[in-house]
């Protein structure tokens, strides 16, 4: 059983930076693949960014690459997304979520899921 919980979620103008984190309760955090995903209004729930168990591999959608960086700290128990350049497009609930494999990319690869945290991004 992994318990998740994210913060960091804001309202930043468009062009700022956010840190996300994402905190996970238990001792196999490291067998997990990591993702972060985001759903906004009306819309369907997206891969945002995934990161390896060991944190050497990550994916990005192609939205985000190059503006969002993810990583982990295995001992702190504790993923990253750190957020550049953010546009208005990239409002949203922001979740982590955790799941099996290297890197997997669907969202039914994923047991454990956070609550979610609101990043707003205002033009």
């Amino acid at each position: 059983q992994v318990q998740l919980v994210e913060s960091g979620g804001a309202l930043v103008q468009a062009g700022g930076s956010l840190r996300l984190s994402c905190a996970a309760s238990g001792r196999t955090f490291s067998r997990y693949a990591m993702g972060w995903f985001r759903q906004a209004p009306g819309k369907e729930r997206e891969i945002v960014a995934v990161i390896s168990p060991s944190g050497g591999l990550t994916l990005y959608a192609q939205s985000v690459k190059g503006r969002f960086t993810a990583s982990r700290d295995n001992a702190k128990n504790t993923m990253y997304v750190q957020m550049n350049n953010l546009k208005p497009e990239d409002t949203a609930v922001y979740y982590c979520a955790a799941g099996t494999g290297i890197l997997p990319a669907e969202s039914y690869k994923y047991d454990y899921w956070g609550q979610g945290t609101q990043v707003t991004v205002s033009s």
